[in-house]
């Protein structure tokens, strides 16, 4: 920004970089001195506003009602004055520290989460800034309630209570225009666009349209957990149709009440959106979202090679139980190729996880083959064997020479895993037969229930470790409280993917990375494990606190950085500091001064 001293009292005016040049400025300014010499007077009084409305800054109601530059009751005397508002507020000028004591007030008197949630989008609706220094001082609080578990039960009920359109919805009707679409959202330097269909939303299923409030929220921690600022950010729904009955007979659906589209329409839905995003925003990373398997494969592949992408849902869930893994090890000891890990729910989360945990374990010197030996599936028809005829796809590398098994606690006892890891959103899945079968195999067993949100977890916390007699080595998707048990208290780790996307999105962003490789995400999950301190595994924890999410976030994202570099996949020239570079792009949430 230019920042300018007007001769009559040196009030600063900040103009916009790129809305006018130098020369544009300085003429622009002649103007206003002379009109300040002909009527000074009154031109002490106009000026703010004057040159507010001419750059495009909002003054008056409208600047109050921009959630972006909004301050509420923080606005100084003197930018009231300047801005048109002294009047709109209450007298007394507020801080920061006041507002975020009266947001956590009013938060805490909530009578339920999705109350909670709701409370919290109003207030991201109203004042950007003062959000997110909310979000990011008290993240073991808020994140639970704008994000997982909360964020399943508001895409639920998404259309009932939905307040302000966020984000861009691009359905089936608009073939054909889709770059013009794009244009419509303010910002034109989007670096990180998160799209989903909302076919596959968490464990919940098919909810189309109302599945906005998952790009929503993980844009959100994008800016939270590793300060991308929000005007970077994009989220994308694409509503080709839902399959959903309870949503094509709802009143208040929100989304096209028809059909999915499906094969070459799909396709080729799909396919124009990414031109668009080429033509409109060339230097974004798109993040694939709560896809159907089917599609989340198909995407990814036909799409890595030729724009930055990845999707979430296979390889940050891969990067964040593979972290765990290694955690673990550190508490029972042994390599990673000393276990044999079951994966219980064959979708994008397991099989993306079983691919990564395949490449650690081929780092460790076992061949592929060796390494797939390690891993076991179990779907909802049993063991994934060779003798199954329906099997396709990924599942197919995984399937052993075995007899089929349909009961997963017979599945447990036949192959007696070092490690049970669950993606397959049925809640009480991991039953007390199993857990304490698990116990019984392994002096320290590790039990990940990973499905989110909490309504679809394998078990609880609880169950975990009572099952076990306290021996468990837990993690779980969504938050658990501590347990106590012998007088001994033990903390639950959440095995979220917050630890891994926003440091991954902003490692690309940093070194301006043509394409996201695999080799990112697995050492994303080394530099996540290295952060865990050995007081948080003394208690059971295989991740960091919440509360060092923006330190983790910082160390993923330069060590992403690293490899592009190294791979030859950076578009922006090498910094002599990369950790260094890495923090002085991270947005901190303060209020500017507009005078």
């Amino acid at each position: 920004m230019y920042r300018v001293a007007l001769e009559d009292d040196e009030t600063v005016i900040r103009i916009k970089r790129g809305l006018m040049n130098q020369e544009t400025v300085a003429k622009l300014l002649d103007l206003i001195n002379l009109a300040a010499v002909l009527e000074k007077s009154r031109f002490a009084e106009a000026k703010g506003n004057i040159l507010a409305r001419m750059l495009g800054f909002p003054a008056g109601v409208s600047l109050l009602r921009d959630p972006v530059v909004n301050k509420d009751g923080a606005f100084t005397e003197e930018e009231r004055d300047t801005l048109g508002i002294r009047g709109l507020l209450p007298a007394r000028v507020q801080t920061m520290e006041e507002q975020v004591m009266r947001i956590l007030e009013n938060l805490r008197r909530k009578p339920n989460d999705i109350e909670k949630y709701i409370y919290m989008i109003g207030l991201q609706d109203r004042n950007k800034t003062l959000f997110y220094r909310v979000v990011m001082d008290y993240i073991e609080e808020v994140m639970p309630v704008i994000y997982t578990p909360t964020v399943g039960q508001a895409c639920l009920e998404y259309g009932h209570i939905f307040r302000r359109p966020r984000g861009i919805f691009i359905s089936a009707k608009d073939r054909g225009r889709m770059p013009e679409l794009l244009r419509n959202w303010p910002y034109r330097d989007i670096r990180i666009i998160v799209v989903t269909d909302g076919e596959r939303i968490l464990g919940l299923g098919d909810l189309g349209a109302d599945g906005m409030g998952i790009p929503v929220g993980k844009l959100a921690l994008y800016t939270a957990c590793a300060g991308i600022h929000h005007s970077l950010t994009l989220p994308v729904t694409l509503d080709v149709g839902t399959e959903n009955e309870g949503l094509l007979n709802d009143p208040l659906y929100i989304g096209l009440k028809q059909r999915r589209l499906r094969g070459a329409a799909y396709d080729d839905f799909v396919e124009e959106f990414i031109v668009a995003v080429e033509e409109v925003f060339p230097r974004t990373l798109v993040q694939f979202e709560d896809f159907a398997t089917f599609n989340a494969f198909r995407l990814l592949e036909r799409y890595r090679e030729r724009i930055c992408t990845f999707n979430d849902d296979i390889q940050g869930t891969a990067a964040v139980a593979l972290a765990g893994l290694y955690s673990a090890l550190r508490i029972k000891g042994g390599k990673l190729s000393e276990q044999k890990i079951l994966f219980v729910g064959a979708g994008e989360a397991g099989q993306g996880s079983a691919d990564l945990t395949v490449a650690a374990l081929v780092a460790e010197g076992l061949t592929v083959e060796e390494a797939r030996a390690r891993c076991w599936f179990a779907d909802s028809k049993g063991l994934v064997v060779k003798k199954r005829s329906d099997l396709t796809g990924h599942k197919l590398r995984y399937a052993h020479d075995h007899e089929s098994i349909w009961d997963l606690g017979a599945i447990v006892e036949t192959l007696k895993p070092t490690a049970i890891i669950g993606f397959s959103a049925q809640r009480g899945l991991f039953t007390a037969k199993i857990l304490e079968a698990m116990g019984r195999l392994n002096e320290r067993p590790i039990i990940f229930a990973l499905s989110n949100p909490t309504s679809k977890a394998e078990c609880t916390a609880e169950e975990a470790y009572f099952g076990t007699a306290g021996r468990a080595i837990f993690a779980s998707g969504s938050p658990f409280a501590p347990v106590i048990l012998e007088g001994k208290t033990m903390a639950p780790a959440q095995g979220n993917n917050v630890y891994i996307f926003p440091g991954v999105g902003l490692g690309v962003m940093a070194s301006g990375a043509r394409h996201v490789i695999e080799e990112m995400f697995f050492i994303a999950a080394q530099t996540l494990a290295h952060q865990v301190s050995d007081e948080d595994l003394a208690q059971g924890s295989v991740y960091p606190p919440l509360a060092r999410i923006r330190e983790v976030s910082s160390a993923i994202a330069a060590a992403v950085a690293e490899v592009a570099y190294r791979r030859d996949l950076a578009t922006k020239p090498k910094p002599d500091d990369i950790p260094g570079y890495i923090r002085s792009l991270i947005y901190e949430p303060r209020y500017q001064s507009y005078v």
